[in-house]
């Protein structure tokens, strides 16, 4: 029987940066039928919490768009989306449709260009988005932290895919 909380996606890679049995992590009835929903309505109502925005990008299969709320970082002069469940539907979304997708904040919608930073290389942004959400999603991580050092970042970033993004 499957774990819902820890579902591995079984499926052959897309993706040279996917690896097959990718972790991901599926939100429990909560945060998928509540939480969410909620900070979708504030965000789309132009009321960003801590730094959300609801990222919107074509289904890989049904070509419609999709809608899910996320925490937009700014590090270092850039902007990044980070995936702390892991490899979920957002994420093989993003992939599918070539990095175009746009996140959306009251009645702003802006249109960026995703690429995908390598675990090697997503360290101090891994770092950064824990200092600034570890109470949120810190649970993801498996005990690792802002605080922890560069190795265990290291050990989990393969888990947790992160999209620069650049404004289109």
């Amino acid at each position: 029987m499957t774990d819902q909380n820890n579902i591995a996606d079984d499926q052959a890679s897309e993706h040279p940066a996917r690896p097959v049995g990718a972790h991901y992590r599926a939100p429990g009835w909560f945060t998928r039928n509540v939480f969410n929903r909620l900070v979708a309505v504030l965000t789309r109502s132009g009321v960003s919490v801590l730094g959300s925005r609801v990222l919107e990008v074509r289904g890989r299969t049904s070509g419609e768009p999709r809608r899910t709320p996320v925490n937009l970082l700014s590090f270092e002069d850039r902007q990044y989306l980070v995936s702390p469940r892991g490899h979920g539907q957002w994420v093989r979304n993003v992939r599918a449709a070539d990095g175009e997708l746009f996140l959306l904040r009251g009645r702003s919608r802006t249109h960026y260009q995703a690429s995908e930073v390598p675990p090697a290389d997503s360290v101090a942004i891994l770092r950064a988005y824990l200092k600034r959400w570890k109470a949120e999603v810190g649970v993801f991580f498996d005990g690792v932290g802002p605080d922890s050092s560069d190795e265990e970042i290291a050990r989990v970033a393969p888990r947790h895919p992160v999209f620069a993004l650049s404004e289109r």
